[in-house]
């Protein structure tokens, strides 16, 4: 139950619903004001009168029909709160908070209690899971693993990993052990502590000293035991508060003063029944008394100072519930219910503060400029004043990418008043169009819109959200080869940026057109229950692409297609023979059937390994492969399951055989190689019978051969099919080569006959196009996740499962096995919401400006542990050149349709000699070469014209170019872009 059912209330509602909570219930006496219309996206003007939680019960309900969504009016007693799990209080007195937490820390089971309060840009949690409450899982994360190398017989016996990755274990880690060959005892299943954890090693509290000797094998896997923890009441809490939950370690001193701040302001309210009025230099004294009053009282826990200018801002907008505020606490509250609900992640212990009094204009507010204005956005103003809502409501906003994230900052916008004036617009794009998976997390989408473009559902949502929004949707993805659409004058009209991406190719871009263009964007990421938020402020904040994660490591090739040890490199490899078999063949087929021609004429070219590879597929597939008919695909399926489960690994282990040994004379299956097994096929089996089938439909898709039913399940009819196949009987041969080395990029190997047998290929493949009926094409198949009903991760699936059984690997789902294969990032409700949160609040002082990089705030955020870390941009890197001084925000103008040497003697007025002037990928002059001397008394743009190839478009009145230059000492200078202005 969630109660009173106001701003921050809807947000975690919303989270909830999404989340897919059994019933949600939202308890209210209010009605709705206008003022309310600030930060409650359900809410339209039509609904003031109506009692608040009423008027979004049914829009709550169609964000997913699984949930029950109530609501209750009328007093609420302890009676109420018995039915459920969880209850919120979102705007209570804290003598009644009081009252309520005990009967529910008392209740049997206990009801986990959560106060949260957002006021203005203050914000508190508060939890109270109970006397005794046991969390399940800590972290939310996949147990960390280890391929064993060697174990010790000792006390404490030293485990040796495989350098293949680095070992996640941490002192004090319990793990288990299996498959270990020898030392046999540690299979058993008990829990051994982990001490002197190294990358690649650790020590056992275990005495081995008796145990059988290591051979070879095993995985040790972390044990996440269960936790406990002890709450305390809210009554003992607020006494004795213990540790606070940090944020911003800038704020070392924040929460003790905050803790002070919201009991000053309940008693205030208390005894006034109202808020500050914002502005109020007597209400806010008065708050101040309180404040001073209460810490007279605290002894050992006095506060030394009272910081009177915060407390100041802190009572001024208190009234205020904030849209950023309300949109990060709510995906804060709403991960705590689902924590107490479902025993997953660490709760939150027990209070947490947090403010962004930083975001506050520049420039002092007058009362004057805080007073209502009778419209949507009174809250706001109540807080920045009414010349900041101006600006935000004339801002031109370019929003990339309406998914997740997206929505959720539309919502935000909308809400702020961001581009809600005449002048303001809002230019949101996105090329992809809404999946059925996209409902979760994606609240602005419903089930009629699945197949409808995301960006313009999105912008429509949001209109009906504040029907003043200037914003136009557009389906073009941002990249170089958009710029006609995305131009000079589109960028430079622009005041802020905010991407709402979920790929680094896209960030990279869009960073580096803001660089160009020097606009503020505003950055953020989820994964998980993990968000992100940076902030890239012209000349104020380094970049984005000035720091990034390392690429994630590859699986060699070699081991994805021979030694897979874990079930990622099954399901590599199974995309990968997915791809091959249903997409590029048939399309390799098709560019034959087209022009074989010119086909052929390439791959004589070609002439190597990749070509003649290439050939033998494409007469594969259109001879001994060919389907004419259903079973035609049956028999293609079994006999492909044959050769992958069955032949291919008979072939390995005759090549490496178990007891085979390197040229060192170590064992060749040692870790982290496993020794596979073939697999029987057996038409009993429901997952091999299943694999058999998705695949056939695939082929017969392929081949444009009409798909009976009966084949749509695993049924008698469908196994008899499968039996009737024929397989012949595999022998081993001698002499294959199987790539072993994990350097290699490619399993064909170079023949010197590569070029003949490319000629015999060609001769069978013009023959065999021959027996083709006219017109005949293939039907390429590309992968695509979320479809349930198109077989693609059944087939996916049905491939890595059948492979992990060859490697006595574990199995997954399909789901698993979607959010591997699909390389799909997770993302849920409540981390999307914090993140939005935080970046809203970044762009109030973007859009004010003035504000000095001490006051920008970049985020890491993980709700499941919970760990906030909030910390100042980095400032980008300064480069000095004799007086000259530029970072990567600058750029270098030079006015007038000048010439080469105009431009070489303009740099050397700046103590630069330059010998290399290049645009694009083209060199338009180099000191080196004699000719280029004669391009000197050229213009620059007709030279690039020349040379470059470079057109420049109508719209642009300049010329990008990229000098090298030295200083008088030849020293190497990195110089900023030139951009000649010809025009």
């Amino acid at each position: 139950i969630i109660t009173p059912y106001e701003y921050l209330g809807i947000k975690t509602t919303k989270n909830l619903v999404l989340a897919g909570v059994k019933s949600v219930t939202l308890h209210d006496d209010g009605n709705v004001e206008l003022w309310d219309l600030s930060s409650n996206f359900f809410l339209s003007e039509n609904d003031v009168g109506q009692n608040r939680a009423q008027a979004c019960v049914q829009k709550l309900q169609e964000l997913n029909n699984a949930v029950l969504v109530s609501a209750l009016t009328g007093d609420l007693t302890k009676e109420h709160l018995s039915k459920f799990q969880a209850v919120v209080f979102t705007d209570i007195s804290l003598d009644k908070a009081i009252e309520f937490d005990d009967y529910c820390h008392s209740h049997q089971p206990p009801i986990a209690f959560i106060k949260s309060e957002v006021r203005g840009l203050f914000g508190s949690v508060f939890c109270d899971f109970g006397p005794e409450f046991t969390v399940l899982d800590v972290d939310g994360e996949e147990p960390h693993t280890g391929i064993v190398a060697s174990i010790s017989n000792d006390n404490p016996a030293l485990v040796s990993c495989v350098d293949d990755e680095r070992l996640e274990f941490q002192d004090g880690d319990l793990v288990v052990f299996s498959e270990v060959h020898g030392m046999t005892e540690l299979n058993d299943g008990k829990p051994r502590k982990v001490k002197n954890a190294r990358p690649y090693s650790f020590f056992l509290e275990e005495d081995t000293s008796s145990f059988g000797a290591y051979v070879r094998g095993g995985i040790v896997t972390q044990v996440k035991p269960p936790k406990v923890i002890k709450f305390k009441p809210l009554k003992e809490a607020m006494s004795e508060p213990g540790e606070f939950l940090m944020s911003d370690f800038s704020k070392f001193e924040r929460p003790p003063l905050l803790h002070l701040a919201f009991q000053a302001l309940d008693k205030f309210r208390t005894e006034l029944s109202r808020f500050p009025v914002a502005g109020s230099t007597d209400d806010v004294q008065r708050v101040i008394e309180y404040a001073i009053s209460i810490n007279g009282t605290l002894g050992d826990r006095k506060l030394e100072e009272i910081d009177k200018k915060l407390l100041h801002h802190f009572a001024s907008g208190s009234r205020a519930v904030l849209n950023p505020m309300a949109a990060m606490f709510g995906g804060i509250v709403g991960q705590e219910v689902v924590k107490a609900c479902s025993g997953k992640f660490h709760p939150l212990y027990q209070f947490f503060y947090f403010d962004s009094v930083e975001s506050l204009p520049v420039d002092p507010l007058e009362p004057g400029d805080l007073k209502p204005k009778n419209s949507r956005y009174d809250a706001q103003i109540s807080v920045f004043g009414s010349k900041l809502q101006n600006k935000l409501e004339a801002a031109k906003i370019f929003m990339v990418g309406s998914g997740a994230l997206g929505c959720e900052f539309l919502k935000n916008l909308a809400l702020m008043g961001i581009s809600c004036s005449q002048n303001g617009n809002l230019t949101v794009t996105d090329d992809d169009v809404i999946e059925k998976s996209n409902l979760s997390r994606q609240f602005l989408f419903r089930d009629w819109n699945i197949g409808q473009p995301k960006s313009t559902v999105a912008a429509t949502a949001a209109m009906v959200i504040n029907p003043k929004l200037h914003v136009e949707a557009l389906q073009n993805r941002a990249s170089p080869e958009t710029e006609n659409v995305f131009n000079d004058a589109f960028w430079e009209n622009l005041d802020a940026v905010v991407n709402a991406l979920d790929n680094v190719t896209a960030r990279m871009y869009i960073d580096s057109r803001c660089v160009y263009f020097q606009k503020p964007l505003l950055e953020s990421g989820t994964l998980g229950a993990k968000c992100n938020t940076q902030m890239v402020i012209p000349h104020l904040t380094e970049n984005y692409g000035a720091s990034r994660d390392p690429p994630e490591k590859q699986a060699p090739m070699c081991t994805v297609h021979s030694f897979p040890h874990n079930i990622d490199h099954c399901l590599t490899w199974a995309r990968s023979e997915f791809e091959g078999l249903l997409e590029k063949t048939p399309t390799e087929v098709n560019a034959f059937l087209s022009n074989p021609t010119t086909y052929i004429s390439a791959a004589r070219t070609a002439g190597d390994a990749q070509a003649r590879d290439q050939l033998e597929r494409v007469i594969e597939c259109l001879d001994r492969d060919k389907c004419e008919t259903f079973q035609d695909s049956i028999t293609w399926a079994r006999l492909k399951f044959e050769d992958y489960f069955s032949n291919r690994v008979k072939q390995l282990t005759f090549t490496f055989p178990e007891d085979s040994v390197t040229s060192s004379g170590a064992p060749f299956w040692s870790a982290p190689k496993r020794f596979p097994r073939p697999v029987d096929f057996s038409s009993s089996d429901p997952s091999q019978l299943s694999f058999i089938l998705a695949a056939a439909i695939l082929r017969a898709e392929t081949f444009g051969i009409p798909i009976p039913e009966w084949a749509k399940t695993p049924n008698k009819l469908a196994a008899e099919a499968v039996d009737k196949v024929i397989v012949p009987d595999f022998q081993p041969k001698q002499g294959v080569k199987i790539v072993t080395d994990e350097k290699a990029t490619s399993l064909s190997s170079a023949s010197v006959d590569d070029a003949a047998v490319i000629e015999e290929l060609i001769a069978k493949l013009e023959e065999v196009s021959k027996t083709l009926p006219s017109g005949f094409h293939m039907n390429p198949i590309q992968f695509e996740k979320d479809d349930d009903t198109n077989f693609h991760m059944d087939v996916i699936a049905g491939f890595a499962n059948m492979r992990a059984r060859n490697y006595s690997i574990p199995e997954v789902d399909k789901l698993k096995a979607k959010f591997i294969a699909g390389r799909i990032i997770p993302a849920i409700a409540t981390s999307t919401a914090m993140a939005t949160g935080l970046v809203c609040l970044e762009l109030y002082k973007a859009l004010a400006g003035g504000h000095k990089v001490e006051d920008y705030r970049n985020t890491f955020a993980n709700l499941a542990i919970p760990l906030f870390s909030i910390a100042e941009p980095v400032p980008p890197k300064t480069i000095k050149h004799q007086e000259l001084s530029w970072t990567v925000w600058d750029r270098w103008t030079v006015t007038g349709n000048i010439t080469l040497r105009e431009l070489l003697e303009w740099l050397k007025e700046k103590g630069l000699n330059a010998y290399s002037i290049s645009c694009g990928t083209s060199l338009l002059y180099n000191s080196m070469f004699p000719r280029h001397k004669e391009r000197l008394d050229r213009k620059v743009v007709d030279v690039a014209r020349e040379v470059a190839k470079m057109e420049v478009p109508s719209y642009r009145r300049h010329l990008d170019v990229v000098v090298a230059c030295e200083d008088d000492d030849d020293n190497d200078v990195d110089i900023p872009l030139v951009s000649v202005y010809f025009r």
